[in-house]
């Protein structure tokens, strides 16, 4: 039998040596690269971001429609990001496991020419739904069915609850979680809980608003939001109140990235007016496989009084800050907020230097942030008990916060 077992191993790690060999005679080209995680926490599922313009620094030759990243002689799942829409990608992000204060050898194996995409298990979406075929009657699209649309200029006609737009907005996930935001005058965000790891989206709203308030096989929305900022929305902090991006002259919506470990979505608004003046915004709102957190990243026109975000007050729930002592922070809130009875965490993470007050209106605990030449970057993350491997008590919940804020502000190093 030990025989057997032997001969069998030898037999597989045979068949894995010819695998790989096989895609390096279609990848005949490398260029290596080191990754250390500055951390004394294992990282697993870690998205690393490589910058093309760095890799050809070493590979000028290197050819983003067809590489496949190698690692501890594994082939580690990947894409190419074409952020500007205009068919040349930016960076390569791939997903890694790294030890515990360790580093790893990371090789892109390429093909000069051509294009050999790779395919790999999809962890993220992003998706835009929209009705076609109908018509708007008043401020209700009547008739005709959905479809997915790269992007949308959105009808001045649409408002809430317009049945125009599948789930009232574009949505996004991992195979932890999903989110949403309200693509009319509310402007908020809301998630969706899961309890499959496969991606669900695309089934979500197909028989119309109701059926996702019910508990679904693959989970339901489980967060109402009401007039609050639900959680990471956007505003301004004025008059002792968040102010949503309401009122706007015109908004465009794109999924930019819609991979199998990143999915992005731009959002940019023109002519927001708050507190009697007007600004432009973009928003890009972004996931990762494995991953609770959305990274938002903004770029506001003119010279805004701050930028806040929050989440709803409920409760059910007990409010949580981090210390400030490090670079990162969370403001958080636990307890059975969850619209199906149950546990539910919500946390903003932003960086400490970003912090102007915390605030509180009658429908959200708020962060006051401050931009830096118009730009701001923070997180949200929702950790719902029914997802497969929910945290389920306060105290998980308070570690995981932990562990992110450390990840978030220590940062992967890439050498190149």
């Amino acid at each position: 039998m030990r025989s057997l077992t032997i001969a069998l191993g030898v037999a597989l790690l045979a068949c894995v040596t010819c695998a790989r060999s096989d895609l390096q005679r279609l990848y005949p080209k490398s260029v290596g690269l080191q990754v250390q995680n500055p951390t004394a926490l294992p990282r697993s599922d870690e998205l690393l971001t490589l910058d093309i313009g760095r890799i050809r620094e070493k590979a000028p030759d290197f050819n983003p429609m067809a590489f496949m990243v190698f690692c501890a002689g594994r082939e580690m799942p990947s894409q190419a990001d074409d952020l500007d829409g205009d068919g040349q990608s930016e960076n390569i992000t791939a997903l890694l496991d790294l030890p515990a204060s360790g580093k790893r050898e990371l090789h892109l194996w390429y093909a000069p020419e051509g294009s050999r995409e790779r395919t790999y298990a999809k962890r993220t979406q992003a998706e835009l739904s929209v009705k076609t075929g109908g018509q708007f009657v008043g401020r209700k699209y009547l008739g005709g069915h959905f479809v997915n649309v790269r992007s949308l200029r959105v009808p001045q006609e649409h408002t809430d609850h317009s049945e125009f737009i599948r789930y009232e907005g574009p949505g996004w996930e991992s195979d932890l979680v999903g989110y949403r935001f309200y693509l009319d005058w509310r402007n908020a965000i809301d998630v969706f809980g899961k309890k499959v790891p496969k991606m669900i989206l695309q089934d979500v709203g197909q028989d119309g608003f109701e059926s996702y308030h019910r508990m679904a096989d693959w989970g339901m929305d489980i967060l109402k939001v009401g007039e609050s900022l639900g959680i990471g929305s956007l505003g301004i902090w004025l008059d002792g109140k968040a102010q949503r991006v309401s009122t706007t002259d015109s908004v465009t919506c794109e999924v930019v990235l819609n991979g199998p470990v990143r999915s992005l979505i731009r959002t940019r608004y023109f002519g927001w007016k708050v507190g009697g003046k007007s600004y432009d915004l973009v928003s890009e709102l972004g996931i990762a496989a494995g991953s609770r957190i959305t990274t938002h990243r903004v770029h506001i026109s003119g010279d805004a009084p701050n930028l806040c975000t929050g989440i709803v007050k409920d409760p059910s729930a007990e409010l949580l800050r981090s210390g400030s002592k490090g670079d990162w922070a969370f403001m958080a809130t636990y307890g059975r907020q969850s619209l199906a009875g149950d546990s539910l965490g919500l946390a903003v993470l932003f960086r400490t230097k970003d912090l102007v007050e915390y605030a509180e209106d009658e429908h959200s605990h708020v962060v006051v942030l401050r931009p830096e030449n118009g730009r701001l970057g923070y997180a949200f993350l929702a950790a719902w008990e029914g997802e497969p491997s929910g945290i389920k008590t306060k105290a998980e919940f308070v570690r995981y916060l932990d562990e992110m804020v450390e990840r978030l502000a220590n940062p992967v190093v890439v050498t190149y």
